[in-house]
């Protein structure tokens, strides 16, 4: 009877045991899994608010406000209020990611004011082209073809085009002097986590940005009128290939932002104005957009989703955007979208300096002009932008950027030639609000990377219809 004890004693310690070791052994299995999804630093920058530098979601609910989104997959995100700099709720929005073809917002609110007009023409050289990427996202622009500024800037916003950037690249003075001069801008924009080696966010050693650099990119491009217009257009006409005794024709190129222009699952968003998606190999999806609901004006930038769903950035973007709206008034901030340097408001996070901020609209004599941008479909869209009054900064108190204009909204997608000038003419002689510019150049064209989304592997940007198309090699389309 003892040994029979015994022996049934050591049976259940032996079971027991078991359990112990192989426990511990699922966990860790567990937790090797775990580990293959990057973790973000431990320690990120804090500019803009001490709870920007922490990892994790950061979000102070108040009485009444909507908890946050469930299943938000992105590595990093920010949903911030346009007109206050208020940043309503964040994730890792520090850490510094590949930006992919978001970083073309930084390019545009670089050089768009440099090439000027829009109406100048250039002829492409062979050599302005050899510098782009294989696999890049293209609009489908030929050497010794001509295209206006304007065509080209449809291109940059509408189909991503790295052939695009890096013609305007060189009418600036060269990929180099960009990168140098995007670099500088981005400092002024207190985008310090950003580091630029490409104009168009093709994927290179080094170059990264985060979701707050990229918000705040945006809120400064969209100060441009021009750069408002272009990021609004959901589809325009794009010059084609000019045959010998033949008309020279065009072919039409949309806008990739699917929450401007929808696609199979993902419908327009009320309110949406922009900005720009992207997408390459190492960048994954990257997407900022900008949305206005009654009066408010929201930032959302989205950066990496892991979720395997067709259009998880887009959709993830949406859901902080509903979430923003509904919770505007009551949450407290956990941080603030810094103003430039050169603004002194006396509050520590920005610089000193009475310059125009970057992005602010110029008029005659370089000083900058209170204009206004019709909402479309009868949307009333608020903006955010510097007024300039003898060359002077007006600033409100902590760095709110003054509302003095409308955003233009997407939907007005193409105006007649009269219809452009007839807002041209209300505008010379000052008798408009920049009447309806949302639709002036709503030819702006389709970023090239939705079908890259869609398949989380390929090209950065749509190829189709672009007169182009991307290799199937490495990726950095957006």
């Amino acid at each position: 009877m003892p040994a029979l004890k015994k022996i049934a004693l050591t049976i259940t310690s032996a079971a027991l045991l078991s359990g112990f070791v192989l426990s511990p052994a699922a966990a860790a299995d567990k937790d090797k899994s775990d580990d293959k999804q990057p973790k973000p630093p431990s320690t990120m920058s804090s500019l803009g608010g001490e709870q920007l530098g922490k990892a994790g979601t950061q979000v102070n609910l108040g009485p009444g406000a909507p908890v946050l989104p469930k299943k938000l997959s992105g590595r990093s995100w920010i949903v911030a209020d346009a007109e206050s700099g208020d940043v309503l709720a964040a994730h890792n929005s520090h850490w510094r990611l590949p930006p992919a073809s978001t970083l073309k917002m930084l390019f545009a609110d670089t050089v768009l004011p440099a090439l000027q007009p829009t109406t100048l023409a250039h002829k492409v050289t062979e050599n302005e082209l050899s510098g782009v990427g294989e696999g890049s996202s293209l609009v489908g622009i030929k050497e010794d073809h001509t295209y206006t500024v304007h065509d080209l800037w449809l291109g940059v916003f509408l189909r991503s085009g790295n052939d695009a950037v890096h013609v305007l690249s060189e009418m600036y003075g060269g990929v180099q002097k960009t990168v140098d001069a995007m670099q500088a801008h981005a400092e002024e924009l207190q985008a310090l986590d950003t580091v630029v080696v490409s104009p168009d966010g093709y994927d290179a050693p080094r170059q990264v940005s985060s979701a707050y650099d990229l918000t705040l990119i945006a809120r400064s491009g969209l100060q441009k009128k021009d750069f408002r217009e272009y990021a609004a257009t959901a589809s325009a006409d794009f010059p084609g290939e000019k045959k010998k005794g033949k008309k020279r024709e065009s072919f039409e190129i949309s806008n990739t932002n699917r929450l401007i222009t929808g696609d199979i699952g993902v419908d327009p968003y009320q309110g949406i104005a922009g900005v720009k998606n992207g997408y390459t190999t190492h960048a994954g999806n990257t997407f900022t957009g900008v949305a206005e609901r009654n009066g408010k004006v929201l930032l959302v930038t989205v950066m990496n989703p892991s979720a395997e769903e067709s259009h998880a950035v887009y959709k993830e973007a949406a859901h902080l955007l509903d979430w923003g709206f509904a919770a505007s008034g009551k949450v407290t901030p956990v941080g603030q979208l810094v103003p430039p340097r050169s603004l002194d408001t006396g509050t520590g996070i920005g610089g000193k300096g009475a310059t125009p901020a970057a992005g602010a609209d110029q008029g005659p004599g370089g000083q900058a002009e209170a204009t206004h941008a019709s909402a479309s479909n009868g949307s009333s869209g608020v903006g955010t932008a510097l007024a300039i009054i003898g060359g002077l900064l007006v600033v409100l108190a902590a760095a709110v950027f003054l509302v003095n204009r409308r955003w233009p909204m997407a939907g007005r997608t193409r105006r007649t030639e009269t219809e452009t000038a007839e807002t041209k003419a209300a505008e010379d002689t000052g008798a408009g609000e920049e009447a309806d510019k949302a639709g002036k150049n709503a030819e702006d064209t389709d970023e090239a990377g939705k079908d890259a989304e869609d398949t989380g592997k390929g090209v950065e940007g749509d190829p189709e219809g672009a007169g182009a198309t991307a290799s199937a090699a490495p990726t950095d389309k957006s």
